[in-house]
């Protein structure tokens, strides 16, 4: 018990500040990334691989990351944060999305350095891999590979499924069997994932580039729509936000629980910026510079948060309907929505969630799965796998069933313990990332295509890709 209480303390004031002081570095070190290289982080997206056509392109591993980050955090974690901390959560939320796009940055520029080549020529990789390689420490690697696989099979995984189903709790054939519904929607889900994980890597991919873009067009429309239909109450909105997230003394008074917290909490929870989850994504991009995938997995953060995140925030407050603890999940959502859009509100807020939530399950096994392949120092075996996807999807069910508060404690810590590692190695080996910003840079300047080598930033350590220029298409 005293190791849960200090584990869920490291998750409030040591990790805000973890995660502001982290930001803050990588965003001057990198001269402000976030800005200056918004527009071409959007033009690297649509490049194809560079190899096979079997590789995984810019755009393929900007969508499981994606997946992953857009989640049931874009909805229920976002109400949780205004209804328990106040309006002002969703600017300390912003704070959190542009600091961590540079977190973001370098993870993943990292991750595409030191990936590794796959049998078939592909390529994967993550935070295991740049932590073994550049500081030399397995034992630290397998730290963080177990951490991530608890944090994404267990703890993210059970929370996405119990948000999944509370987003039903309030209609009638929910609340005329409270206990039975949660069981059937948790096998259901559990079963649905575990087909589309029997496809393997490949299959996900698919899946998430079909599902990711859709789902997020549609409800950031949503949002604009509410947006427009209480265009009267925008001003008061904007005015509220950012006086509460300035409210010092409310903050200072009850840090623990204040808006600048939960904000940081729920938006890294939402995000995952610097929690090493991404760069697993990143890692398998074939691209002619690892700066490029860098730049793709800051775009994701912002999409993420920025986007997402924000439509869920506004479409909320704008509504007139008044956060508070007794509201806080989806019940605030769904009242939101019921006051501007009548019944059909809570409905599309039902679907969101289920696509959300489903991509996101999809999302972490392909994290989940790379962790393995390090752990075992080979891609795992496909009887391997399936009995991970088929334990995996048990934990799943099982999220369904247990308490909001477990839930959530759970995902704290997990992701706490990620950060915790991941961001100080990023501090240490952050060097590399800024030179391979700067090569990528002077080549553009140059009016060339940027191309890498790992001698180039001063990578003395063997990678297996980086050693020759990379063949053009």
């Amino acid at each position: 018990m005293r190791m849960y209480q200090f584990l869920l303390y490291l998750t409030g004031w040591p990790l805000a500040l973890l995660l502001f002081c982290g930001g803050v570095y990588f965003t001057v070190r990198l001269k402000f990334p976030q800005f200056r290289l918004f527009a071409e982080s959007i033009r690297v997206v649509s490049e194809k691989p560079v190899s096979t056509d079997a590789s995984i392109s810019s755009f393929g591993a900007l969508m499981i990351s994606t997946a992953s980050r857009v989640g049931t955090g874009n909805i229920i974690g976002v109400s949780n944060a205004i209804c328990l901390g106040g309006p002002g959560a969703v600017f300390w939320m912003w704070v959190t999305a542009v600091l961590g796009g540079a977190s973001a940055f370098v993870e993943s520029t990292l991750a595409q350095i030191y990936k590794k080549r796959a049998p078939d020529g592909t390529s994967y990789g993550g935070p295991a891999y740049y932590i073994e390689e550049a500081l030399h420490s397995r034992a630290l690697a397998i730290v963080f590979s177990l951490a991530l696989i608890a944090c994404y099979g267990v703890g993210y995984n059970m929370l996405a499924s119990y948000n999944l189903q509370s987003a039903f709790s309030g209609f009638a054939f929910y609340q005329s069997n409270p206990k039975m519904v949660p069981v059937i929607f948790g096998a259901v889900v559990a079963v649905a994932s575990l087909y589309c994980l029997l496809g393997g890597g490949q299959r996900i991919v698919k899946v998430t580039e079909i599902l990711v873009p859709g789902m997020g067009i549609l409800y950031v429309l949503l949002a604009l729509m509410a947006l427009i239909i209480n265009v009267g109450n925008i001003p008061a909105m904007f005015g509220m936000i950012f006086a509460d997230a300035f409210n010092f003394r409310a903050i200072f008074g009850g840090f623990m629980g204040s808006c600048l917290m939960l904000g940081f909490k729920r938006g890294l929870y939402s995000n995952e910026a610097g929690i090493g989850s991404a760069p697993n994504a990143a890692a398998a991009a074939d691209v002619s510079h690892p700066v490029k995938q860098g730049l793709v997995q800051m775009l994701s953060v912002f999409i993420d948060t920025l986007l997402l995140c924000t439509a869920t925030a506004l479409m909320t407050l704008c509504s007139g309907v008044t956060p508070s603890e007794d509201l806080a999940g989806a019940p605030f959502v769904q009242a939101s929505l019921s006051a501007t859009f009548g019944g059909i509100g809570p409905v599309f807020i039902a679907v969101a969630m289920l696509l959300f939530a489903f991509t996101t399950l999809l999302g972490n096994f392909y994290y989940i799965e790379n962790c393995f392949a390090y752990l075992l120092r080979r891609p795992p075996s496909k009887r391997f796998m399936n009995t991970v996807r088929a334990i995996g999807s048990v934990l799943i069910f099982l999220g369904a069933i247990i308490q909001m508060g477990l839930a959530w404690n759970i995902a704290d810590i997990c992701q706490c313990i990620l950060a915790l590692i991941n961001i100080p190695v990023c501090v240490i080996l952050g060097g590399v990332a800024f030179r391979a910003l700067d090569d990528y840079m002077s080549q553009k300047k140059a009016g060339q295509n940027p191309v890498f080598l790992a001698k180039s930033v001063g990578v003395t350590e063997h990678t297996d890709f980086w050693q020759e220029k990379p063949l053009k298409k």
